[in-house]
């Protein structure tokens, strides 16, 4: 059984982001031969007795996603460049295609983009309401506004002239540039089985986080039974929130997950290692522990 190629997550929240970390981590990553490094996206936190925070998100504000992977590129050559997930529908379609194509263009052709539709929780209404107010989106936007979203960016990495009319989005016939060094894979966020299987018809990939395996492993066979053949990206806890686990501890944990993330079909694992709550230092140390283990 072949195991998926192994991502690794870039600190971009809490007491140790910042440049130097971010940098370092990306570095060493590359060095020790991992495929990918990726980070995710949380425009806000909600504060208030309403909030219950049932997916467990970090409570401390993220740095801006796009931004910390050029930091990123800036320090790499290699190794690939992944959002997991970028909420695209808070920014109007023909902004983000300019990001992203920059972005593309800057690292050359090493980025792949996970992205949703909100997000940030694992119970119904699965998003937050207070990003939408903030972002000046209506969260009816969701839905047939997202895929349209979708087709409208990829309007902009078409040649030009670009031209696009939506139900929602307009982009009147222009030059838009830059376009990408190559065509960027977008891979799709989503929990219930409508979502993944409009992943499987419109997207490049699906994106997912293994809280539940057996949940995992039963949403990838809804992606692939839906025709579904892109990436399968999926994201997994080696060590518990807040805890610094002995490189041996840390090495076995995410060799059994990735042994899980074979048999459920996913393609790449990405480590997270951002919730540990260590030293860009110390989770370097653990990455050299895994990779010295597996032969990277």
């Amino acid at each position: 059984m072949d195991l998926p190629r192994i991502g690794v997550t870039l600190q971009h929240f809490g007491r140790y982001a910042g440049p130097e970390g971010i940098a370092t981590l990306a570095v060493a990553a590359e060095r020790l031969g991992f495929h990918s490094l990726s980070v995710s996206e949380r425009l806000l936190i909600p504060v208030g007795p309403h909030w219950t925070n049932d997916a467990g998100l970090p409570e401390d504000p993220c740095w801006d996603s796009l931004e910390v992977l050029t930091w990123a590129a800036a320090h790499t050559r290699r190794i690939r460049l992944c959002t997991g997930i970028l909420n695209t529908i808070f920014q109007p379609p023909v902004v983000l295609a300019r990001k992203l194509a920059t972005l593309d263009r800057l690292s050359h052709g090493r980025l792949d983009v996970g992205i949703g539709q909100g997000g940030g929780t694992r119970l119904p209404p699965y998003y937050i309401p207070e990003e939408f107010t903030a972002a000046g989106v209506p969260v009816a936007r969701r839905g047939a506004g997202f895929a349209e979203h979708v087709a409208a960016m990829r309007a902009c990495w078409a040649p030009d002239p670009v031209e696009f009319h939506g139900e929602h989005y307009t982009i009147p016939a222009s030059k838009v540039g830059p376009k990408p060094h190559g065509r960027i894979p977008l891979l799709f966020g989503a929990i219930t089985r409508p979502t993944i299987e409009r992943a499987a018809r419109i997207g490049d990939g699906f994106v997912l986080v293994a809280v539940d395996w057996d949940a995992a492993r039963r949403q990838i066979r809804w992606y692939r039974e839906a025709g579904g053949t892109g990436t399968v990206m999926l994201s997994a806890f080696p060590a518990p929130p807040g805890t610094d686990p002995a490189d041996a501890d840390f090495t076995d944990a995410v060799l059994a997950d990735l042994d899980r993330a074979a048999d459920a079909g996913a393609d790449e694992m990405h480590v997270v290692t951002t919730l540990l709550d260590v030293s860009p230092e110390r989770q370097v140390e653990l990455l050299e522990a895994l990779a010295a283990r597996i032969g990277l």
